[in-house]
């Protein structure tokens, strides 16, 4: 048989199996399926949201292998055996985050589309820079777009959560 583009066998679906937020997950996909789609139809991780599905918006970002990645391009075929932490992964449970926590008591949350990818590029950038200065925080955030805030509160909840940090690791 064919592998062209278009032999059927290629438009099969495929088991795939990655970890998601820390538990290993097994689904049944096309490989080229969008990840955001399988964790949003298949594993019920809503927190990632569609903006506009070109990659430009951040409103997809989940972590992958411990990088930032749009979820809206990537083929879910491209996650298999990854490590895949969404919004929901970065809490304890009931416990939010301080990245959340700060997003909340600065007003960095709104309409709330970009506020998980948001957070997660926060996060990311944080686990790299535990202290960022606001240009590190710009540039950290700047695959990310939000309507509603203007950013003032966005940059001030991650640089709140870094001084977080600071003061609980000293």
């Amino acid at each position: 048989m064919s592998d062209s583009p278009h032999s059927s066998r290629n438009r099969a679906n495929s088991e795939i199996s990655f970890m998601v937020n820390g538990e290993r997950k097994l689904v049944r996909a096309f490989p080229m399926e969008r990840l955001l789609d399988v964790l949003r139809e298949q594993l019920g991780l809503t927190g990632a949201k569609e903006g506009c599905g070109e990659g430009e918006c951040g409103s997809c970002s989940v972590l992958m292998n411990g990088t930032l990645v749009n979820s809206c391009l990537v083929p879910v075929l491209q996650a298999d055996g990854a490590s895949i932490v969404t919004i929901e992964g970065i809490a304890a449970g009931a416990q939010l985050h301080a990245l959340q926590e700060a997003f909340l008591e600065c007003g960095g949350a709104q309409c709330g589309i970009c506020t998980p990818g948001m957070i997660l590029a926060a996060f990311h950038l944080l686990r790299k820079k535990p202290d960022p200065t606001l240009e590190e925080i710009r540039e950290g955030l700047s695959g990310n777009l939000c309507r509603c805030t203007g950013y003032v509160q966005i940059f001030e909840a991650v640089a709140r959560a870094a001084r977080g940090a600071e003061t609980t690791s000293s």
